[in-house]
């Protein structure tokens, strides 16, 4: 999960998602660094467009139970429930990732 956040933090930074900055991130958090994992994740982000990954994670369960929510919602709350959702998302997606154990279906993940 950490590969996943780490790439996710460079996104929401502005920076490249790329072998090396995700090792700095990973390294930086002390995290023991898996070149496979990292090379694995930089290929499957190659050719996606993060904030609109983001964007339909959130609106997923959000089309599912967004007429429970009311009409007077907080965009607080709003933002709050996001970040939990990308973090639920990123949960599932490391899953995935483990169970490919090479990475092979964060391609299918992502696009």
């Amino acid at each position: 999960m950490e590969y996943v956040y780490a790439a996710l933090i460079l996104n929401e930074s502005g920076e490249e998602i790329n072998e090396d900055n995700i090792t700095a991130v990973l390294e930086a958090a002390g995290v023991d660094v898996e070149q496979s994992r990292v090379k694995a994740l930089v290929a499957a982000l190659e050719d996606v467009d993060i904030e609109d990954a983001i964007e339909t994670a959130a609106a997923a369960p959000a089309a599912a139970g967004g007429a429970a929510g009311g009409a007077g919602g907080d965009d607080d709350d709003d933002d709050e429930e996001e970040e939990a959702e990308e973090a639920e998302a990123a949960e599932e997606e490391e899953e995935d990732e483990d169970d490919d154990a090479g990475g092979e279906g964060l391609g299918e993940l992502f696009g």
